[in-house]
C-alpha cells in the first residue's frame, strides 16, 4: 500500500509538479495539502487544474511555469497529539533541484520542537536511508503512558462477620453450649496480613514531561494489645490465648476474664475484655465487658452490659429489673420480664413480657418460639412461630425503623414541644418591657435585670429549637417507609396484638396463621408466607 504523492519536477517546457496516484488501497493526494505546499513555496499555479490533477485516476503532470525549476528541499510538517503521548510527520519530497534532509537534521528538528522522548530511531534511520516515503502520516515518537499501581491491601485471617448466628439442630431448638460464633485465637496465630501498595510506575509524553501515576491507598495495621507486628510490618499475630474482634479496622484480642458465678462472691465486674460466666449471675448484680458476655447458666434480675454480644445458655429470668444491653447480638435460651437492647439482632425460644430492641431483626426460633406480652421492635425484621396468646395479652410487636433512633425521635418531640411552650411564655415578657421602654417608662434596676435574663435565656432556648430541628430532620430522613421490613408469624398470632411498621399500625382482631405483616399503600396489610 502506497498514498499518493506529489512531487516538483522539471519539464520540457520549465517545471511542474507530477501527481501521483495511491496504489494498493492507499490515500489519494488530498488537494489543499498540494495547494498548501505550493504556497508555502511561492510557486503560482492555476487552481483549477491541480484540483483535477488529483482527481485523475492516473499519474499525471501539471505545468505550473517556465525556465528553472525551483529548488525544494525535502520537508516535513509535525503534530502533536492532544494528550501528547504521539508525535507524527509527514513528508514531502524534494524538487528535482532540491536536497534531501538528512536524519540527524531531521532529529535535531525535532528536539527544536521539544518533541525528543520516545523517538523511533530504528524507523527514522530507515526511511533516511530509504527512497522516502511521501504525504503518509509518519509515527516519529510515542510517549509512555504511565502504568496505574494497586492499593494495599490487607488479609485477616479470622470470621470478621459478626452477624453469625447460633447453630439450629435438628429439633428446632437452638444449641446454645455450641454457639459457633465467637472468635477464639491462641497465642503465636496469624491474625492479619498486608499486600503492601504498588505505587506503579511514572509515564512519560514526547516532550519529556513526567506523567505520574494516580495514588494508590498505603495501609498500616491497626490492633491493640496482646498483638506483635512483625519486623517488615506486614502481619500481626496474637500474643496470648483469647477472644479476637475487629472493632472499625482495629483488630484487638483480649483476654477472657472467667468466673463459675457472678454473685456475693465475686461482687460486680467491670472488664476489658470478655467475661465467662460457667455458672450464674444473681439478682441485682452486674457485668459489664468491653467484649463479650457469655453465660452458661441462668442471669436473674441482673444488669448485664456488653460491647460486644450477649449469650446466655439458659436464659433471662429479668424479675421486671433485669437488662441485657449490647452493642452487637443478644442469645438467650428465653427472655422474661427483662429490658434488652441489642445493636445487631436478638436470637431467643421464647419472649415473655418483656422490652426488646434490636438493631437489624427479633428471631424466636424453636419448638414453642412465642412472643407473650410486652414491646419488641426490630429496624428490619421480628420472625417468630406464635405472637401473642390466647387470654388477649397485650404484645406490640414493632418493625421499619431503628429502635434506638425511634425513641430519639419521640424524645425529641416532647422536648421540642416543651421547649417552644417555654419560649411562648418568654416572648410577652420582652414584648411588655419594649412596650414600656417606648412609652418612656422607668424600670427598676431588677426589673431590667430580669428582663435581660430573660432575653438571654429566650435566645438560648431559640438556639437550642434551631438544633433540636435540625436534628429532627435528620432523624426523619433515616426513616423510610418503603423500605423492606415485616413481623414473620410461622406459626399463629391471635387477637390483642399489636403490629406497627413504620409510621402505621394494625390492631389485630382475629387469629391468622402461617402470615407475614408487611406495609403496604400506607397501611399493615396481612400476607400468607
Amino acid at each position: 500500500m502506497r498514498n499518493g504523492y506529489f512531487k516538483l519536477i522539471k519539464t520540457s517546457s520549465g517545471y511542474g509538479v507530477s501527481v501521483y496516484v495511491a496504489r494498493d488501497g492507499g490515500e489519494p493526494v488530498v488537494a489543499q495539502e498540494l495547494l498548501t505546499y505550493l504556497e508555502s513555496n511561492k510557486i503560482p499555479y492555476d487552481i483549477d487544474k491541480i484540483k483535477k490533477a488529483t482527481l485523475s485516476k492516473f499519474d499525471n503532470v501539471v505545468e505550473l511555469g517556465e525556465g528553472d525549476c525551483p529548488s525544494v528541499r525535502e520537508a516535513f510538517t509535525l503534530s502533536v497529539s492532544g494528550d501528547n503521548m504521539r508525535a507524527v510527520a509527514r513528508f514531502t519530497p524534494r524538487s528535482d533541484t532540491g536536497e534531501r534532509m538528512t536524519a540527524g537534521e531531521f532529529v535535531r528538528e525535532l528536539a527544536a520542537r521539544n518533541v525528543k522522548y520516545g523517538l523511533d530511531e530504528e524507523r527514522i534511520k530507515k526511511f533516511f536511508s530509504g527512497p522516502g516515503v511521501y504525504c503518509t502520516d509518519f509515527v516519529v515518537a510515542e510517549g509512555k503512558k504511565p502504568r496505574q499501581g494497586k492499593d494495599a491491601e490487607i488479609e485477616y485471617f479470622f470470621n470478621t462477620d459478626n452477624t453469625a448466628k447460633p447453630k439450629m439442630n435438628p429439633d428446632g431448638t437452638v444449641d446454645y453450649f455450641d454457639l459457633g460464633i465467637l472468635n477464639q485465637v491462641k497465642a503465636g496465630d496469624l491474625l492479619a496480613r498486608i499486600t503492601p501498595e504498588d505505587p506503579g510506575e511514572p509515564g512519560m509524553t514526547v516532550q519529556g514531561t513526567v506523567i505520574k501515576p494516580g495514588e494508590v491507598k498505603r495501609i498500616r495495621h491497626n490492633f491493640g494489645k496482646n498483638i506483635k507486628l512483625s519486623d517488615d510490618k506486614l502481619t500481626i499475630t496474637s500474643e496470648v490465648d483469647g477472644m479476637i474482634t475487629l472493632d472499625g479496622e482495629t483488630v484487638c484480642v483480649s483476654d477472657t476474664y472467667e468466673v463459675e458465678n457472678v454473685d456475693p462472691s465475686t461482687g460486680n465486674i467491670d472488664f476489658t475484655g470478655t467475661v465467662q460466666v460457667n455458672g450464674n449471675i444473681a439478682a441485682n448484680f452486674e457485668v459489664r465487658a468491653t467484649g463479650d458476655v457469655i453465660v452458661y447458666g441462668v442471669v436473674e434480675g441482673a444488669h448485664v452490659v456488653a460491647g460486644g454480644s450477649i449469650i446466655i445458655a439458659r436464659g433471662m429470668k429479668g424479675m421486671g429489673k433485669g437488662v441485657l444491653e449490647a452493642g452487637n447480638n443478644v442469645v438467650a435460651k428465653f427472655i422474661e420480664n427483662s429490658f434488652v437492647k441489642a445493636g445487631g439482632y436478638v436470637n431467643t425460644e421464647s419472649i415473655l413480657h418483656s422490652e426488646v430492641m434490636a438493631g437489624t431483626e427479633v428471631t424466636v426460633t424453636g419448638k414453642h418460639g412465642f412472643i407473650t406480652g410486652g414491646h419488641i421492635s426490630a429496624d428490619s425484621k421480628v420472625e417468630v412461630k406464635n405472637l401473642g396468646a390466647t387470654m388477649g395479652s397485650q404484645t406490640i410487636v414493632e418493625v421499619g425503623a431503628d429502635p434506638v433512633l425511634k425513641l430519639e425521635y419521640n424524645r425529641l418531640q416532647r422536648e421540642i414541644a416543651l421547649l417552644v411552650r417555654s419560649i411562648k411564655e418568654a416572648q410577652p415578657v420582652i414584648q411588655n418591657f419594649m412596650a414600656k421602654k417606648a412609652r418612656g417608662v422607668q424600670m427598676t434596676a431588677e426589673q431590667l435585670a430580669y428582663v435581660r435574663a430573660t432575653a438571654a435565656g429566650l435566645e438560648e432556648k431559640k438556639k437550642e429549637l434551631e438544633q433540636m430541628n435540625a436534628r429532627m430532620k435528620e432523624l426523619s430522613a433515616m426513616f423510610d417507609p418503603d423500605r423492606p421490613s415485616a413481623v414473620i408469624v410461622n406459626g399463629d398470632v391471635y387477637p390483642g396484638t399489636t403490629v406497627i411498621i413504620g409510621d402505621v399500625s394494625m390492631n389485630v382482631k382475629e387469629s391468622y396463621k402461617y402470615c407475614k405483616f408487611v406495609r403496604e399503600k400506607g397501611e399493615v396489610k396481612i400476607a400468607p408466607l
